[in-house]
């Protein structure tokens, strides 16, 4: 019943951008907060940013590697979330996912993942 969908993820050169996309479906999309994480090969899953009622939470500890690059936005509704990310480097290629929390202090396991859509970045 709970589903999402992470899409527009492929591959891209060093310095470019992609705007990835979380469709959301079978719960009240505004009582839930949204992230986006990422898990690159043989590393583990990281948080990246969190929306909930169209106010954005970086999650810890948010690596100088990604300030200024990303931003989340979200359509309520539509029940889409957005992360564009612009000045890509070789080390953000991972696989994307995006998940409904609680809220955007945590994430865990419990939550309801999507599946991940696969950014590669070239130098």
């Amino acid at each position: 019943e709970v589903q999402l969908q992470a899409s527009g993820g492929g591959l891209a050169q060093a310095g470019g951008s992609l705007r990835l996309r979380c469709s959301a479906s079978g719960f009240i999309f505004d009582e839930y907060a949204i992230g986006w994480f990422r898990q690159a090969p043989g590393k583990e899953r990281e948080g990246i940013l969190c929306i909930k009622n169209g106010e954005s939470f970086p999650y810890y500890p948010y690596p100088d590697s990604m300030k200024g690059r990303f931003t989340i936005s979200s359509d309520n509704a539509k029940a889409m979330v957005y992360l564009q990310m612009n000045g890509l480097k070789p080390e953000d290629t991972a696989v994307y996912y995006c998940a409904a929390t609680p809220d955007c202090s945590s994430w865990s396991s419990d939550d309801y993942w999507g599946q991940g859509t696969e950014v590669t970045v070239s130098s």
